[in-house]
């Protein structure tokens, strides 16, 4: 479980530890994690890791199959956010290193995660549909229907969705299921740094249920998945039927 430390991440590692799992836990923020941890008790590892270097990461999985046993769920949440216009009001042009943070944590943190956990299932016992794991990713809505001043957010995701099909079918050969979530406005420490115009025009914009999602309700999906042995290669709005306007 990469970004357990908040909101989807962690909400979904309490939906899965209350299921019976023992949850590996992985984020770079040192304090939340480690309370996230200790509120899971004995279900629960913490490992700092930054999604986005290999080592870290591989380490942190090689210790939990060793500590925890066989990992057979993945969920990646780790994500960041960042709102610009290419050109601003005054036609100067946005700076790269803002897009490239976002992409980098968002796409290859995702990507890099894919693959080094993918390769831990592949050691697996085959269930008996031939499945030795699933790996479960964090889209967008913003995937298809990016907002004014969203192009690094929205690129990274659309990404993130386009990967999950053909990770899908590369994985398909070691029984490995890959799935990704698109969630809409939910209830997270991203949207909270919104002032309450803006979240309440995002609320507004929900035909039904009219409200922000839950948390809770992204891990249900997410648990969902993982129970389901015909769900791959799929990417799932969770939205409330929104559709985002331009701004």
């Amino acid at each position: 479980m990469t970004g357990a430390a908040s909101g989807l991440g962690e909400a979904t590692a309490s939906a899965l530890a209350a299921r019976g799992a023992r949850v590996a836990l992985l984020d770079r923020d040192v304090e939340r994690l480690e309370a996230v941890r200790d509120r899971l008790s004995g279900s629960a590892r913490a490992y700092v890791a930054d999604v986005t270097e290999e080592q870290p990461v591989k380490a942190a999985l090689e210790d939990a199959r060793d500590k925890l046993g066989e990992l057979r769920v993945a969920v990646l949440c780790a994500g960041v956010g960042w709102a610009q216009r290419t050109l601003g009001r005054d036609g100067q042009p946005a700076p790269l290193e803002p897009f490239e943070w976002v992409v980098r944590v968002n796409l290859l943190g995702t990507y890099n995660t894919l693959r080094l956990v993918s390769a831990s299932m592949r050691g697996n016992r085959p269930d008996g549909g031939g499945e030795r794991g699933v790996v479960i990713m964090t889209a967008s809505v913003a995937a298809y229907e990016g907002q004014i001043g969203q192009t690094a957010y929205a690129a990274s995701k659309g990404a993130v969705a386009a990967l999950t099909l053909p990770a899908a079918r590369d994985l398909a050969v070691v029984g490995v299921r890959v799935c990704s979530i698109a969630p809409g406005v939910f209830e997270t420490p991203m949207l909270a740094a919104l002032p309450e115009a803006g979240r309440a025009v995002l609320r507004d914009a929900v035909p039904f249920p009219a409200r922000l999602g839950r948390p809770e309700e992204f891990a249900l999906l997410a648990c969902q998945i993982a129970e389901h042995p015909y769900l791959n290669g799929e990417v799932v709005r969770l939205d409330g039927a929104l559709r985002m306007a331009p701004r």
